[in-house]
């Protein structure tokens, strides 16, 4: 009887293949042929998954955000106040432990590409608009159940809160320290929800 093969499974494989050659090397050097030898893969069998390195790094990218989406409701098991869940958040997005460092590495790469691809342009805009619409949302809840003083503007808000995750390229390039980066993202939160 032939072996039953998991598709999803063998993407997600090549995938987090992607995100080591990607973290360890950069995306110029992430070729199909490079992902295929970090996957324990054929060349052949990594082209049968993704026709294009571009279509490998949208999957890879897709199945980052999965994976952080779980690591912050792990974080967050129990907690409500939208302070915890914006702290959380945020932390995770920056590149503070390995799979964040994999997951910021491609998420450069994915920005570049998206500027010069239009389709890729396209979703990566879309996807960061409804995250952006869910931060704002979470604010304006926030403002209505007085965790937020009500003079605040909620769209201001929400793009200083999303400004914090520019505080990766300066982690990154060791600018600056984690916990300069955990402080700045505290001291907001408190003036926030003062």
């Amino acid at each position: 009887m032939p072996k039953k093969v998991d598709h999803r499974e063998r993407r997600e494989a090549i995938a987090r293949a992607l995100w080591r050659v990607v973290a360890q090397q950069g995306w110029n050097r992430a070729t199909m042929r490079e992902v295929a030898h970090e996957a324990e893969a054929s060349l052949g069998q990594v082209q049968h998954y993704f026709s294009t390195r571009t279509a490998m790094l949208a999957f890879a990218m897709e199945f980052a955000a999965e994976q952080t989406s779980h690591r912050v409701a792990e974080r967050l098991a129990g907690a409500t106040h939208p302070r915890e869940v914006l702290r959380a958040t945020l932390t995770e997005m920056l590149p503070l432990h390995p799979d964040a460092r994999a997951t910021s590495r491609m998420s450069a790469a994915y920005v570049l590409e998206a500027l010069h691809d239009p389709e890729l342009h396209t979703k990566l805009r879309d996807d960061l608009r409804e995250k952006r619409a869910l931060v704002e949302h979470l604010l304006r809840q926030a403002i209505a159940d007085g965790h937020i003083a009500a003079d605040r503007d909620p769209a201001v808000e929400t793009n200083l809160v999303l400004a914090l995750t520019g505080l990766t390229p300066l982690l990154e390039l060791d600018v600056i320290e984690s916990r300069a980066a955990l402080v700045a993202i505290d001291q907001y939160l408190d003036r926030l929800f003062a």
